[in-house]
């Protein structure tokens, strides 16, 4: 029988079947897809310059989430909020103004993030020059 002693450098991994990202992270192959974060209007959020978001695009957006829209002919990253009658989109991070959505606005509510995965220091994939 092999000897079994934890070994500080190299931790145990269980045998079995891997794990399913697709099941842990609750990924749609026809709704949901990866997304690379440019800027830093969600540092507040735990969102960083780099990071990769899982976004749903049929996750119905409401209050609270953390939505990519759709504006002025370019995406943003922010949380929708209702105030009242009315909806905005707000940045985590004091440097960014609100943004008054209005009207046909709802049709730019892109998809919902879902996840943020994050490189390590050594990581894989390169981070993108700020």
């Amino acid at each position: 029988m092999p000897d079994h002693h934890p070994d500080p450098h190299h931790p145990a991994i269980p045998p079995g079947p891997g794990v399913d990202l697709n099941a842990q992270l609750n990924l749609h192959p026809d709704r949901s897809l990866l997304l690379r974060v440019c800027g830093d209007s969600m540092v507040g959020a735990g969102i960083r310059h780099g990071d990769l978001l899982v976004v749903d695009r049929g996750v119905a957006p409401r209050s609270g989430r953390i939505v990519v829209a759709l504006l002025e002919g370019g995406f943003t990253l922010k949380r929708l909020v209702r105030r009242g009658p009315h909806w905005w989109l707000e940045a985590a991070n004091p440097a960014y103004p609100p943004l008054a959505l209005g009207g046909s606005d709802d049709d730019r509510l892109w998809g919902v993030a879902l996840h943020v995965i994050r490189s390590l220091p050594g990581g894989r994939w390169p981070r993108p020059q700020s």
